[in-house]
């Protein structure tokens, strides 16, 4: 019996697990701010991070800090993962490479913490199913709103008739983002590792500190945001792989990015609703109350999820609308975020699928994935369930 399935057997609840002098060691792949952050968060729930890799000299020293004090550092994820100690890794790295290091993390017996979106390619995704179906792994996707009370109330409301049927979601989100980051070294960085699967280029700081904004390593904010909002819809809609996606966008309006910050991309579900979503990241009226905002319009009443809110609006035709239900709690998705980890360990401990599955976060990334060559190509693309493949 090994380590993992001997704590299992004694612990009388993951809760105990966590509290013991052998905890569940925990391995970084990529401690940048999001991977220190997650450091932090699996720590305070009582897993020991005790190693970690990022091929950029300050974010490896920044992960250690952020860590156990024992971590060990390593500039190859492929040698942390030889570690036969640590039970689970954290991937928090660019988009492009989450496919293969999930793939080679659940390979070496690991179960995988991932960041979204799940996968930088279709073809990806499936792969990273695949992979941790026959491997038995756990492997939670980090589409947090899967976790939040808040979000899990919506649903319950979506879900109960009130809405009469939806036909329509509306969804946006908005921030400000003027310029990209300075572009300026401060340590030894392996540009070459950190390319990995990506085209070949030369060394180019501007990108290695904007992947986000780069065709090759993400697909800008209409992903990095989409992933929540998307994954959120299905929660509520109980939907899955869309049908047809549709996307448009202007020029890029942030200097130097290579992806529009401003998108809208509408996803027509085989459930029989149509999902419109806007991303808008420059120079935008930003409030954090309705930075986003899930509208879910059915033929009773409309229901708006936000951050920090929901509300129900029943049909009415009077002016002014008032909501016949309204939760507010500032603050309130803050709690989501560690929420996910810890059903996340709880599960390294029980084998059970974790909130957010591989499934899940493929389903999401189909429509992603869709939306970015529909805005690229300029054509509506339709979703071919059967054969698993996109077709315009």
């Amino acid at each position: 019996m090994n380590r993992r399935a001997f704590l299992a057997a004694t612990a009388a609840s993951p809760a105990r697990l966590l509290g013991a002098n052998d905890r569940i060691r925990v391995g970084v792949i990529g401690s940048g701010g999001r991977g220190q952050l997650l450091a932090q968060e699996f720590k305070e729930i009582g897993a020991q991070v005790t190693a970690v890799c990022d091929v950029y000299e300050p974010n490896l020293k920044a992960g250690l800090a952020a860590a156990s004090s024992d971590a060990t550092p390593f500039g190859d994820y492929r040698r942390l993962l030889e570690d036969k100690s640590l039970d689970a890794v954290i991937v928090a790295t660019p988009d492009h490479w989450h496919a293969q290091m999930v793939i080679d993390a659940v390979e070496a017996g690991k179960d995988v913490y991932v960041e979204k979106p799940l996968a930088h390619t279709i073809e990806d995704g499936f792969r990273m199913i695949e992979a941790v179906r026959r491997t038995r792994r756990v492997c939670q996707v980090g589409t947090q709103r899967r976790s939040s009370d808040l979000f899990a109330e919506a649903r319950r409301v979506a879900q109960s008739g009130a809405l009469g049927q939806v036909r329509l979601v509306n969804s946006w989100w908005v921030n400000h983002a003027a310029r990209l980051a300075a572009a300026k070294l401060e340590g030894n960085l392996d540009w070459g590792q950190w390319l990995g699967p990506a085209p070949k280029r030369e060394p180019d700081p501007m990108r290695f500190f904007n992947w986000y904004w780069f065709y090759d390593y993400s697909g800008g904010m209409l992903i990095g945001q989409g992933a929540h909002i998307i994954d959120a819809i299905n929660m509520l809609m109980g939907s899955g792989y869309p049908k047809s996606v549709t996307c448009t966008a202007g020029s890029p309006d942030v200097e130097g990015a290579e992806i529009p910050e401003t998108c809208t991309m509408a996803v027509e579900y085989p459930e029989k609703f149509l999902a419109v979503f806007t991303i808008g990241y420059k120079a935008m009226y930003y409030n954090r109350f309705n930075d986003q905002m899930n509208q879910f319009h059915g033929s009773r009443a409309r229901l708006d999820v936000g951050r920090e809110s929901y509300a129900l609006y029943p049909q009415s035709s009077a002016v002014e609308m008032r909501p016949s239900l309204e939760v507010k709690r500032p603050g309130s998705f803050e709690p989501a975020t560690r929420s996910h980890i810890r059903n996340f360990l709880e599960c390294v401990v029980s084998r059970k699928d974790p909130t957010a599955t591989v499934e899940m976060g493929q389903q999401t990334s189909v429509a992603l994935c869709m939306a970015l060559e529909s805005m690229r190509s300029g054509r509506r693309l339709r979703w071919n369930a059967e054969a698993r493949r996109v077709e315009s």
